[in-house]
């Protein structure tokens, strides 16, 4: 142990720190107020104040005594540290280990005090710490609370749990509150399972204590309002501190917890945080005080908890003022500043001495916080301290007072001068003193009163001094004078005068008469105003003054007067001024003398008792009357008997007289006389002595060790007598006396006994009381003292180890004064031996000691407890506390397995009780179920320090035993409880044989294998992994893993999507349950060539010649060539000025250059270029666009030349077809062949300009005319030659030309026709229709201009045609003809579906008319089928085809497209929808849904689900225990495992898990059950007869539980029954009734036993491909449409049933009856199947998913070995060995059996749709056995009714069919049923029940069912007169041979519109055989019911 001593020095922090001189005090630590500490510890402790310089350092008790030192006790050492020593519980004192002590430090400055300091010592006491037992509910908090005993309360507390032995670490679920609880969030089963202990210390003697284990009840949730768990109540909180409210509740549902404040919701903010242990609010203030109410609320009601907090401000004092130095006299105010609480009380002390109030002394304010000291004298100084206290809390300032001599002085002043009328003056007087005086002015003894005339300021400066102004501002004469300042406080008064001359005429103010005592000074001023003066003189009776020493005239004209004297000084004096020479002014004032009193000094000699006093007063001089009086010690003594004085006074004397003298009369007495004049007097003492003598004698005295004792002797006398004690050790005769020591502990009190504090052994002896006072002889007596020393334990051991069943003895030694009686004590349990013989106690004495022995025998478990020894006698108790541990080996540790693999276990364990010894090891040891324990296997010495250990090296697929020891250091512990478990299964240890790679296309490669090999496969092969990567440069050489299940020996798979023209690597990996065995050895293959995906790179284009330009590129990217570059092509075509495009070409090449020749002149060209390999064509470059050059232009392409007057004609043309470069101008030639000119006549025209006016020419006379173009390259060919000849009458000719003008719709179109002739010619327009020309008339579309000119507005394609324009005259008419194209958009492609994938979808489409323009390209839209979000491809106008990449598996898409040429683009074709493979996954029947199950937790196989083709990107599950209605959900990874944990022991669960792609969700349900906590779980029959004890005809209570399914034992037959009751059957023995939610619950992972042979949810098996036509669209192709959206997935696709059949039929009888039927239609009925060896039900699947997947034979018989060792605890195995379990499965398709037969066989796209009643289908029938892990059995169990063999002629009816109408007609129905046999189920009549009309699911065994035929309209015939009935929505065709003609005419006689699909079934006898030769087949039957 350590001594524990408190350092505060080392912190010293001065809390004042201002000097007042060089003496100060302080505190190191003022807020230590308590300490505790241990008894076997001590403490020391320094004192908290100090001083500089050294202070004296003192210990109190709080009553104000010394504090003594006690040997081996206490000690106050000589620098003021107290030490408190380590002591024994028989030595304890409370005066000294609990009592509140204070320190003191004193120097000059004063003396200051510390707080009261409590100081306890702690003892130590025995005790335990509990942990009680508590309960939750699952998903609720469980509190656990360390209860520890109140006595220890306070100095124990809570630094740790254990759960099961190992600490808990705060997180997760456990939290540890401030207070110490353990909270345990979200409680879950296995909680229930381990023990939880508290660890406490104690915080002084640091002895640690482990609580006992509590368990904790884990319930599962019961509906219940709120119960509290854990809350809080009032409590006091200081500001700045944290503080945990805390409330928890239980309650299901969980309740919800609200704070209120003061009856409000918490306001915002961050310093209060909502925890799962309650409210915490952490930097807590004043305002967060008030009421807090925590509202815990459910549904089932609420309940409330509340309290009030308080927020206190620790307590902060500050004293003002602080280290003041002041003045006898003065008035001085304390103020007590407390901040904080206002709660308090306050305490004044000066010197540490409480402070009463007095005559000096007030202490004012409410709470007494002002202190006020009036008149202060020299005692009054030293350190005031103010104490504010609240609750035990102390805050203290002090503050250090200085009192001295403050008699003021002037130390500033102002001098003499002189001013002028009006001129300003100022005057200033500054003085000293203490108090700071005030300081008032005179003028000639007047005083200054501040007014218009003077103005006056005062203050004072830090330095204390007072300075004041007197300031005049316009001084008139009568403000001259003698001004004087007068310094006043409490201590006195000082002056200062000087004279200020206003100048003017002077005078003398008026003077009063002055009185002055006798023996003192006076002053006379002469009150002289004005100025100049030339004196000023004094007389007396004639006589100028100074005549003798004593007096003094000043400069000024002030009179002093020394030492006055009546006779001498009394009288009139005179004041002469000489104003002018020769001319005075006089003043006279009188002076009165007073003499004061004096008296004669006397003596007063001493006295004895009973003499006579006589004393005498006499005043010798002084102004009568004179009053004389007597005091004594202050006091006026009043004569008479009383006071035993007499007084006799006269005139000017007095005389005290004492009759008889007593000792009452010493004293001080004083004689004071007093007149006008003043007050004297004269004090004297005056003695009375009286020898010594004993009031009480000392006696010899007992005392008791250890407690205080009073020696008494007391005496009287005067002067007191002075009493020494002295001391003789020993009883015998004393040999020599020497003085007592006065210590603390040893004190003389007031009266003269002698106090012992604390008596020691060695104060006992002889006593001499002495006493002496110097008058007559000492007296002295003598006493012995006695100690006694109370019983008390001096030697015992603290702690003790025994080993159960041996004998152990305790021992205790006391002493102490006899007879000492010993009492053992068990815990609070006195121990009596005579009773309890285990017990035996004996008593030894060894001199003044006596020893106890108790002996235990035998030691047991029960004695770790504290023992303790109690020694008594008639002085006192003394203890001795003893703790036993008996130590034993362990107990066996409580073992669970926590995991089990293939090849190893995960073991935990739980140590309850260690044996009081530490555990040193651990053994494990396990061995085969069948061996014995001589065979076993040993994990030996495993370290205490784990709670866990993994067993390795086991065999998969074992039962091993295995138990468990434990060591410590006594020995081993009892063997475990022993536990059986099993191992799983391990991955193959073989990979794929025989893989084999081939190339399918440019991004697929098939891979076929076969098994590993039987003996390596290591249970049954569940699928496989293909790995695949590319084995090229620039791969990063990893993996890609797909998976795919198991179908046979043989298996082929197909990757897709891979790199084109790539090498890839592909392993293949088989996988069971238990995982992934290894790969087999990589084989590479190459995918075949593809196109190139990108364009040759730098395609560029130089123009060479006008018709001429090289076209150069580089080789695309190699890793975009997808194959072996065959060439490059080059793709051109031109672009016309008109917009439109000429013919598109190409040129192949293999070299990286072409050169284009013979292209058009000056023509723009765009060109493309394009890599293609073996594969074909790859992607074209971007358009480049070239122009080539230009060169000579073509002929004008028409030319007209009319006559336009008899010198003119006009010339028009048309534009070259070839311009071959822009066209700079035009030349018109004119020639005349007979003018004889050689060369003709040039015209130029603007090249805008196509016509032109030629004048000058001659009458009649012929020319002939032609033109030509030019460009920059020169003049073109020219046109052809006109002749015309100019006329004076000319016919109208029309100068325009006709032809064919094309446009783009919607635009303006002038078509001009300007004519000449003369007369002028008359314009008119027609536009041929038909056979008829239609004039064209004016309107707001079309506008005939003057010029002859038509304008067309907005043109549409209607507004083509041809348009004629004649122009007609007098002499002729002329005509042109225009063909008007009108452009429009292009016509809807029509767009078709090509190809689908994955993530693909190709496109083809066939162009519509192009609109009279060119197409210039398509725009390709898509979108998600469920968005309009479009998004646009744009494609060129050569491609016929498309495909959309990058698009998202298993999803419809809509698509549209649109043709665009010069115009716009055109219409929109047909929106089509198409859908990429894939479909939303699925788990896989073959792989287990559940890996591991034990108590607390379940492990899920997420990689049992299947893609579907697409990646699953989400996994969600849903679980919780069943009769629960709140889910837990939780996301997981779905390539993981998954552990749900924390699950309840032995426990039904309810589970769903749904995972999601692309392609939309699916769901699996499943329900499991956890083990008890040995890992055991009951067989199935267990679980049905445990489960279901209620009897068969007890009502059942509540709404109707659904089916019931009953088990009979041992014959294992299933029995299935309706709501109504049980039907027993047959030979039944034992039919045990459960429920389906039973039922659910009834398969366990772990411990399949009874392996019933149903499984509700339908197994997926491969059907086939299906067609949807239910929906189709526009433009979809219906054979490549495969399944539809997930918004149908809620729709009913398909039912499924299963038979359990017994393998003593053969298959060629197949005597089982397999019934089922549509759940939709069954309601609260269902079938029961009997008298059969074949039991089925079936069920209905709401889902799209999972329909395809087949399971092979071999797999389902290595399934059923599985379940038959499970079978084993049931004793069932030998019943079910040869059984056979078929599954069937039916799907309803909704397209014609045609289109059934067109679909794709990719397995991944089946297809559902919502199915009309009319709607054919497809049954497909596949064996498969039930698997352990199928597991959701309780939501869509089959419900048949049972049935009796009968002849009703609806037996054999589908159930839906079977409604009322039916029934109705009875009589029109012949046909028995057939005889069933007895060993065959059979379908009894139905008469009695009705059931709903909407099924849609059938089975049909087609070697039983009949042919049955049925229209749509109703029911047409049965047998050979069958009635017909109305059916709802459904019709049925059965087929046999005798009514297969009855089939074909109901069809045919039915609406001919719907025949074709209402018709469920061929009538022809192919079909019929169809059926009937699948039915043959042992695993697989599918039925085509079109």
């Amino acid at each position: 142990m350590w001594l524990v001593t408190l350092l505060l020095l080392y912190s010293l922090q001065e809390v004042h720190s201002e000097d007042v001189g060089s003496t100060r005090l302080y505190f190191v630590n003022a807020s230590l107020q308590r300490v505790t500490y241990s008894s076997s510890v001590g403490v020391s402790l320094p004192c908290p104040a100090g001083g500089t310089p050294s202070a004296i350092l003192r210990w109190y008790l709080a009553t104000g005594d010394d504090i003594y030192d006690v040997p081996h006790i206490r000690h106050v050492h000589a620098n003021g540290t107290l030490q408190l020593y380590p002591f024994s519980p028989s030595a304890y004192n409370s005066y000294i280990h609990d009592n509140d002590y204070f320190c003191t430090a004193e120097n000059q400055a004063g003396k200051i005090r510390s707080p009261n300091i409590r100081i306890k010592a702690v003892f130590r006491e025995p005790y335990t710490v509990r942990v009680a037992d508590q309960r939750s509910m699952r998903g609720n908090v469980a509190v656990f609370k360390c209860l520890i005993p109140v006595a220890v309360q306070e100095y124990v507390s809570v630094v740790s749990w254990e759960r099961d032995t190992v600490s808990i670490v705060p997180g997760n679920r456990f939290s540890l509150t401030s207070f110490g609880a353990l909270y345990i969030s979200d409680v879950q089963k296995e909680d229930a399972l381990s023990t939880y202990r508290c660890i406490t210390k104690h915080k002084y003697s640091g002895e640690t204590r482990q609580s006992n284990g509590a368990r904790l009840s884990v319930m599962d949730p019961n509906e219940s309002s709120p119960t509290i768990l854990d809350s809080f109540q009032a409590g006091e909180v200081q500001a700045g501190q944290s503080i945990e409210l805390p409330c928890t509740a239980g309650g299901y549902p969980s309740p919800t917890v609200r704070w209120l404040k003061d009856g409000r919701p918490l306001p915002s903010d961050a310093r209060w945080t909502r925890r799962l242990t309650g409210l915490t609010i952490s930097d807590l203030r004043l305002e967060d005080s008030g009421s807090y109410a925590c509202e815990v609320t459910n549904s089932f009601g609420s309940k409330e908890v509340s309290g009030q907090l308080h927020v206190i401000d620790p307590l902060r004092v500050t004293l003002s003022p602080k280290n003041l130095k002041t003045g006898i006299s003065s008035t001085l105010f304390f103020t007590c500043t407390v901040e904080g609480s206002p709660e308090y009380t306050i305490s004044w002390y000066r010197n540490t001495e409480p402070i009463l109030p007095d005559q000096h002394i007030s202490i004012q304010g409410q709470h007494n916080d002002t202190l006020q000291i009036t008149a202060a004298q020299k005692f009054h100084s030293g350190a005031y301290q103010c104490f504010a206290s609240r609750k035990g809390h102390t805050a203290q300032d002090f503050s250090i007072i200085l009192l001295e001599d403050g008699t003021p002085r002037i130390v500033s002043s102002f001098s003499e001068r002189v001013v002028n009328p009006g001129e300003p003056f100022s005057l200033m007087c500054g003085a000293k003193g203490a108090p700071p005086p005030a300081i008032t002015w005179t003028l000639d003894d007047e005083p200054v009163v501040r007014d218009s005339t003077y103005k006056t300021s005062q203050y004072t400066l830090s330095d204390g001094l007072t300075v004041s102004h007197v300031n005049v501002s316009s001084p008139l004469i009568r403000d001259g004078g003698v001004y004087r300042c007068v310094a006043r406080n409490s201590a006195g008064s000082a002056e200062y005068q000087a004279r200020i001359n206003v100048r003017g005429p002077p005078r003398i103010r008026p003077m009063r008469d002055i009185t002055a005592v006798a023996g003192r000074n006076t002053y006379i001023t002469c009150r002289v105003i004005g100025y100049p003066y030339y004196s000023i003189k004094w007389l007396k009776e004639g006589m100028q003054l100074p005549d003798n020493h004593r007096q003094v005239v000043f400069e000024n004209g002030t009179l002093r007067l020394t030492d006055v004297q009546k006779g001498a000084d009394e009288g009139t004096y005179l004041c002469s001024v000489l104003i002018q020479p020769q001319v005075s002014i006089n003043q006279t004032v009188h002076v009165t003398v007073k003499v004061p009193p004096l008296i004669q000094p006397f003596d007063i000699p001493s006295t004895s008792v009973g003499k006579l006093m006589y004393i005498a007063c006499v005043v010798s001089s002084g102004d009568m009357p004179i009053r004389i009086t007597w005091h004594k010690d202050g006091q006026l003594i009043v004569p008479g008997s009383a006071s035993g004085v007499g007084i006799e006074t006269k005139e000017f004397m007095s005389s005290l007289q004492i009759s008889k003298v007593t000792l009452k009369h010493n004293g001080n007495y004083t004689c004071i006389a007093s007149n006008a004049a003043a007050t004297v007097s004269w004090e004297r003492q005056l003695i009375v002595t009286v020898p010594p003598r004993f009031t009480v004698q000392p006696n010899n005295q007992d005392c008791i060790y250890g407690k205080a004792g009073v020696l008494n002797c007391s005496v009287e006398g005067y002067p007191p007598p002075k009493v020494m004690w002295k001391h003789a050790k020993g009883v015998g005769n004393p040999q020599q006396y020497h003085p007592v020591p006065l210590t603390g502990r040893i004190q003389i009190m007031s009266n003269g006994s002698l106090l012992i504090r604390h008596v020691l052994e060695d104060d006992r002896g002889y006593y001499l009381c002495q006493a002496s006072n110097g008058v007559g002889s000492d007296i002295s007596k003598s006493m012995i003292l006695t100690v006694k020393i109370p019983a008390m334990i001096t030697s015992h051991p603290n702690t003790t180890m025994a080993r159960k069943g041996q004998t152990k003895e305790l021992n205790c030694t006391a002493r102490g004064e006899q007879p000492i009686i010993i009492r053992w004590e068990r815990g609070d349990t006195v121990i009596d031996a005579e009773r309890n013989p285990r017990y035996s106690i004996i008593i030894n004495k060894k001199g003044d000691e006596v020893i106890s022995t108790l002996k235990l025998n035998p030691a047991e478990r029960g004695d770790s407890v504290f023992f303790s020894c109690h020694a008594i006698n008639s002085y006192g108790e003394g203890r001795g506390l003893i703790q036993l541990t008996v130590q034993e080996p362990p107990d066996p540790p409580e073992l669970e397995v926590r995991e089990v693999k293939d090849r190893s276990m995960n073991l935990r364990w739980i140590q309850r009780f260690d044996g009081n010894s530490i555990i040193t090891s651990y053994d494990i040891e396990y061995k085969n179920k069948s061996d014995t324990w001589d065979h076993m296997y040993t994990t030996r010495n495993i370290s205490p320090t784990n709670n866990q250990a993994n067993i390795v090296e086991l065999h998969p697929a074992c039962v091993y035993s295995i138990r468990m020891y434990s060591y410590n250091k006594i020995g081993r512990s009892l063997p475990s409880k022993e536990l059986t478990i099993s191992t799983e299964e391990a991955p193959p240890d073989g990979p794929p044989m025989e893989v084999i790679l081939t190339p399918m296309t440019s991004q697929s490669i098939r891979v076929t294998w076969r098994a590993p090999k039987k003996e390596l496969q290591n249970g049954v092969i569940r699928g496989y992994q293909i790995g695949y990567r590319e084995n090229g440069p620039g791969s990063n050489g990893q993996y890609s893993i797909v998976e795919m299940k198991a179908t046979g020996d043989s298996e082929v798979y197909t990757l897709d999507l891979l790199k084109k023209f790539a090498q890839y690597g592909v392993v293949v990996q088989a996988f069971n349950r238990a995982g992934t065995g290894p790969s087999s050895t990589e084989i590479n293959a190459t995918t075949l060539e593809d196109v190139p995906s990108e364009p040759p790179q730098n395609v560029r284009a130089i123009s060479v010649t006008s018709d001429e330009a090289v076209i150069t590129w580089a080789e695309p990217p190699r890793l975009t060539l997808h194959g072996v570059l065959k060439g490059y092509r080059v793709v051109f075509w031109s672009l016309f000025p008109d917009g439109e495009w000429g013919e598109m070409q190409n040129i192949t090449t293999t070299r990286e250059q072409v050169e284009l020749r013979g292209l058009e002149k000056f023509t723009n060209y765009s060109v493309q270029v394009l890599a293609y390999t073996q594969a074909g064509d790859g992607v074209r470059s971007n358009v480049l666009y070239i122009q080539t050059r230009e060169d000579l232009p073509g002929p004008p392409a028409g030319i007209k030349a009319v006559p336009s007057s008899p010198s003119s004609v006009v010339v028009s043309w048309l534009p070259p077809l070839k311009p071959n470069g822009v066209i700079r101008k035009y030349t018109i030639y004119c020639s005349s062949p007979g003018s004889g000119q050689p060369a003709p006549s040039e015209y130029e025209a603007n090249p805008e300009m196509l016509f032109y006016r030629i004048t000058h020419l001659s009458r009649g006379k012929q020319y002939h005319i032609w033109s030509a173009a030019v460009t920059t390259a020169g003049r073109g060919n020219i046109s052809s030659k006109v002749i015309v000849e100019p006329a004076g009458k000319v016919p109208a000719k029309i100068l325009s030309f006709g032809g064919t003008v094309t446009t783009p719709w919607m635009k303006e179109v002038r078509l001009p026709c300007s004519s000449v002739g003369e007369p002028a010619p008359t314009i008119k327009w027609t536009k041929d229709s038909e056979d008829s020309a239609i004039p064209v008339t004016a309107d707001s579309q079309r506008q005939i201009l003057s010029n002859g000119t038509l304008v067309l507005r907005s043109v549409k394609a209607e507004d083509s045609g041809y348009y004629t324009c004649t122009a007609t005259n007098t002499l002729g008419f002329d005509t042109i003809i225009v063909n008007l194209v009108v452009q429009v958009p292009p016509d809807q492609p029509r767009l078709t579906v090509s190809t689908t994938s994955t993530s693909s979808i190709t496109l083809a489409w066939i162009p519509g008319d192009n609109g009279g323009s060119s197409i210039r390209g398509f725009v390709l839209q898509y979108s998600v089928d469920n968005t309009e979000e479009w998004r646009d491809v744009f494609i060129s106008s050569t491609e016929r085809s498309f495909r959309l990449d990058n698009l998202r598996c298993g999803t419809w898409y809509k698509v549209k497209l649109a043709a665009k040429n010069s115009v716009g683009s055109g219409r929109i074709s047909e929106i089509i929808e198409a859908k990429t493979h894939g479909r939303e996954p699925v788990f896989n029947k073959d792989q287990p849904l559940l890996t591991h199950i034990n108590s607390t937790h379940a492990g899920l196989n997420l990689q049992g689900w299947t893609s579907g083709g697409c990646p699953i990107t989400d996994m969600m599950l849903d679980f919780r225990p069943k009769g629960t209605w709140a889910w837990q959900s939780l996301k997981a990874n779905s390539t993981t495992q998954l552990f749900l944990s924390e699950l309840r022991e032995a426990t039904w669960y309810e589970l769903k898990m749904k995972a999601c792609n692309s392609a939309g969700c699916g769901n699996q349900s499943s329900q499991f059950a956890t083990t008890d906590y040995d890992g055991n779980a009951k067989s199935l029959a267990e679980m049905l007869i445990s489960k279901n004890n209620r009897s068969i005809d007890t009502p059942v209570k509540g709404p109707p539980q659904g089916p019931r399914l009953h088990i009979d034992i041992p014959r294992v037959q299933l029995l299935i029954e309706d709501k109504e009751g049980i039907k027993q059957i047959g030979e039944d023995k034992a039919a045990v009734p459960v429920t389906d939610t039973d039922f659910s619950q009834s398969v366990n992972t772990q411990n399949f036993c009874t392996g019933v042979s149903l499984h509700h949810q339908a197994l997926i098996q491969n059907s086939g491909p299906l067609i949807d036509m239910s929906d189709i669209r526009p433009g979809t192709n219906p054979v490549s449409r495969k399944s539809i959206k997930s918004a149908h997935s809620s729709r009913n696709r398909y039912s499924s049933q299963w038979t359990l059949s017994r393998p003593t039929q053969s298959q060629s009888t197949a005597s089982a009856r397999t019934l089922t039927s549509d759940w939709r239609t069954m309601g609260s009925h269902g079938i029961t199947a009997t008298e059969s060896d074949s039991y089925s039900a079936s069920l209905s699947q709401d889902t799209d998913k999972g329909r395809n997947s087949m399971v092979s034979t071999e797999s389902a018989s290595s399934t059923y070995e599985e379940l038959a060792r499970a079978y084993e605890h049931a004793k069932l195995e030998e019943h079910l060995q040869h059984a056979k379990f078929t599954i069937t499965e039916c799907f309803i398709s909704d397209s014609s059996s045609d289109q059934m037969t067109t679909g794709t066989n990719d397995p991944a796209d089946s297809m559902t749709s919502l199915s009309t009643p009319s709607e054919p289908g497809i049954c497909r029938f596949t064996a498969s056995p039930p698997k352990p892990q199928d597991y959701d059995r309780g939501k869509n169990v089959a419900v048949p009714i049972p049935h009796r063999a009968n002849k009703s002629e609806f037996c054999n009816l589908p159930l839906y069919m079977k409604t009322d109408p039916f029934f109705r007609k009875q009589g029109e129905l012949h046909d028995p049923c057939p005889v069933v046999p007895p060993r065959e189920a059979s379908i009894r009549s139905l008469t009695q029940r009705a059931y709903h009309t909407q099924g849609r699911h059938k089975t049909l065994d087609p070697t039983k069912q009949p042919s049955l035929t049925l229209g749509h309209s109703g029911l047409s015939s049965l047998g050979s007169s069958l009635g017909t009935a109305t059916l709802p929505q459904r019709t049925l065709t059965m087929p046999s041979s005798n009514t297969a003609a009855t089939a074909s005419t109901s069809s045919t006689g039915s609406n001919p519109t719907n025949s074709s699909r209402d018709s469920l079934l061929e009538s022809s006898s192919s079909a019929l055989g169809r059926l009937q030769k699948q039915s043959a087949g042992a695993y697989s039957k599918s039925y085509t019911l079109v």
